[in-house]
């Protein structure tokens, strides 16, 4: 299993979060509006495209799957790229994606929701579509509803669930004015409400939690979607989905779709022997198809992979050290090195929340900088690491004078370049691991719990620091993105006034090249990077980075672990100093993103929750940008608060963005409306083989 990878939606930070890419889910700039700020997809989604006239009526689909999932029950901890797949085509969702990753409504069952009322609640009415009913001929309505939230609200523990996000804050559910109409009252604000009853299970299988928690594991015996489920054959190594008598809508095309598991390593081997159809590839099984048979569809995933940082001890505990560690890296060089040689736009990633073509989406990258090795150095040196040994007092003093007296300069001259002095209230409540407490450094079990089970690739941040930005700004309620912080502030130095050598002060001498030491020891990073064969590029990325910090003085010790191992015994324990992991991009950031950018705070037990906040770093103002933004019901105002929370997660230097990842889907050339879907939602009934004789553009049935 490849680490670069993720899972399902975003909120599922649990079992399925952090394997291979589901959801599938920049970095144009502007800084005139909020359309301009989303930009476009970076990538368009490659799926050969066909008209329905020329989809021939049957056929199977064979789908390559890491495995056959353990779970049919997505709300479940081990829930994985499969299951989602599955409800993707036998339940029903109310909103879906589309090419931009926005939730729409699905027209398939609903005819129309709405928030109708705010005062004093907030009521959400849902007009479901008359002819949307489960397989067994029931119509889907409030009872199912009412089912879904009960299970998932957290309050009966009998249930076994991974997340209760938002169903946590529903009050009531009830039936509208008839049966069509579904009537949800919330007992507090949630503005991510377009998250809920997708996937929407039949009350037959939320009821009880014996139904919830067993029964819907290997079987569902009412669906309500374009396919039902016929066959769960572990023995076998696939599940077989057919088409849905009782289905309203368009058709299906195929009769059938055969998820077969097929292990990353063994795909190239699969293809080769035409044994399936459809199969999700690395760059080098891409580059070595040769078969006539098969086209490389090619997009972007809705994930991107990032640098972490271990916050929670260490050098890295320093946010001058991180701050040093991310001024060091060409983020441009590292998105080529992946991209380019797949003909795929080699732009970094601008934002931890959102991908470019989304709504919250800004490049807030300013609020941290660009690569600058000879800053690298300076924060380098004022944080102690220098050749030999230790930065004399006298040189930190004639340092810290020489910024207060630039500071001076600035202030005089109306520059609107401050200092932390500039904050509004100095230390924001950054918490970091080991400095706080240094006897509770660990993760509390609940914490490696929720972030072992998204098995796969993850995230986050780091150390005291001062907040730049102004109570002005914060009244005002404007976005704070990456640029404006550049113009407000400058590239953030990191720390106090003081707190590091300004633009022109000369490194001790030999910073620039040689060991770095402090006290005696020397500067060396543990570089925790996976062994598998889907893993290739993350090496090399990983050196490369490695590479960019030895020209600052930063040692690193690469470690290539086992892919079973990496995950679990290092990034959610915290055995790291630095690490390549991807997270999925969310239509939802201001829930889902949340816990992983979340303060750490102490357990009743002494250990420490970090949620998925896997470098161990967070601050309370951040925090509070989530919270508000959750709970307006203004998407702008969303928008804003979100991009205000992005640009201090890039201030705290925990976690750098580097390039969104390649989706690579090898096809049968005959196959249409299949390949790499990007952020849009998979339309499976759309899905079949071109019929003979039809013919597609060029544009949409060449190879790559």
């Amino acid at each position: 299993m490849s680490h670069d990878g993720v899972g399902p939606r975003a909120v599922m930070r649990s079992a399925a979060f952090l394997s291979a890419g589901v959801l599938a889910v920049s970095v144009l700039s502007g800084c005139s509006g909020e359309g301009d700020e989303a930009g476009r997809p970076v990538a368009r989604q490659d799926i050969a495209p066909a008209g329905r006239s020329l989809v021939a009526d049957g056929g199977t689909l064979r789908w390559a799957v890491d495995a056959v999932p353990e779970t049919l029950n997505a709300f479940q901890a081990d829930a994985d790229t499969a299951t989602n797949r599955i409800a993707g085509a036998v339940l029903p969702s109310m909103f879906r994606l589309d090419a931009n990753g926005r939730p729409v409504p699905n027209p398939a069952y609903l005819e129309k929701a709405q928030v109708v009322d705010t005062e004093p609640k907030q009521v959400v009415l849902y007009k479901l579509n008359q002819q949307a009913v489960w397989s067994d001929g029931r119509e889907i309505g409030a009872a199912d509803f009412a089912a879904q939230w009960r299970a998932l609200s957290g309050k009966d523990s009998a249930y076994w669930t991974a997340r209760n996000a938002g169903y946590d804050r529903i009050e009531k559910i009830q039936r509208g004015r008839n049966d069509l109409e579904v009537k949800v009252t919330f007992s507090r604000p949630y503005a991510d409400w377009k998250s809920l009853f997708s996937p929407l299970y039949p009350k037959d299988v939320m009821g009880t939690p014996d139904a919830f928690n067993d029964g819907a594991r290997r079987r569902l015996k009412v669906t309500a979607g374009p396919f039902a489920l016929k066959k769960v054959d572990h023995a076998d190594g696939a599940v077989t989905l057919v088409r849905n008598p009782r289905w309203w809508g368009r058709p299906a095309k195929l009769s059938e779709i055969v998820l077969h598991a097929v292990p990353r390593g063994k795909r190239a081997a699969a293809l080769a022997a035409g044994t399936v159809d459809l199969a999700d590839v690395d760059p080098a099984e891409a580059r070595g198809l040769k078969s006539r048979a098969y086209v490389v569809r090619k997009s972007l995933e809705p994930a991107y992979t990032q640098l972490a940082l271990n916050g929670s001890d260490g050098p890295l505990a320093d946010e001058r050290v991180r701050r040093a560690v991310a001024r060091a890296l060409d983020r441009t060089a590292l998105a080529r090195l992946v991209l380019k040689p797949l003909g795929l736009p080699a732009v970094p990633v601008g934002s931890h929340l959102a991908l470019s073509g989304q709504a919250a989406y800004a490049d807030n990258s300013g609020a941290l900088g660009g690569q600058d090795p000879k800053e690298a150095r300076d924060l380098l040196a004022d944080a102690g690491w220098v050749p030999g040994g230790k930065l004399a007092e006298e040189q930190r003093k004639k340092t810290a004078g020489s910024k207060a007296d630039k500071a001076d300069k600035d202030s005089a001259k109306g520059s609107s370049k401050g200092s932390s002095d500039d904050s509004d209230g100095g230390d924001d409540g950054t918490y970091i691991v080991g400095e706080d407490n240094k006897a509770h450094h660990h993760t509390s079990e609940s914490g490696k719990h929720a972030e072992s089970g998204k098995h796969a690739e993850d995230k986050s941040h780091d150390h005291k620091h001062s907040d730049h930005h102004t109570q002005a700004d914060d009244r005002a309620g404007k976005p704070l993105d990456g640029k404006q912080y550049l113009r407000d502030h400058g590239p953030r130095q990191g720390g106090a006034p003081g707190a590091y050598a300004p633009k022109g002060t000369a490194a001790p001498g030999g910073a620039a090249s040689g060991v770095l030491a402090k006290d005696g020891k020397p500067l060396a990073l543990r570089f925790v990077l996976p062994s598998g064969p889907g893993s290739q590029s993350l090496r090399a990325v990983g050196e490369r980075i490695a590479g960019m910090l030895e020209q600052v003085g930063i040692q690193t010790k690469i470690s290539k672990v086992s892919d079973d191992s990496y995950f679990k015994d290092h990034i959610a324990s915290g055995e790291y100093d630095l690490a390549l992991y991807s997270w999925p991009a969310t239509a939802y950031p201001a829930t889902d993103a949340r816990p992983v950018y979340a303060k750490p705070v102490p357990a009743a037990d002494g250990s420490l929750t970090v949620e998925q906040n896997y470098t161990r770093v967070g601050t309370d103002q951040v925090d509070q940008l989530f919270d508000r933004a959750s709970v307006t019901l203004d998407s702008g105002e969303e928008s804003g608060l979100l991009r205000k929370a992005d640009a201090r997660i890039w201030a705290t230097a925990g976690s750098i963005p580097l390039y969104q990842r390649p989706q690579l889907v090898a096809a049968r050339v005959s196959a249409v409306n299949v390949g790499a879907f990007g952020f849009q939602t998979p339309v499976y009934e759309d899905m079949g083989f071109l019929k003979k004789g039809a013919v597609l553009p060029s544009a949409s049935a060449s190879a790559h």
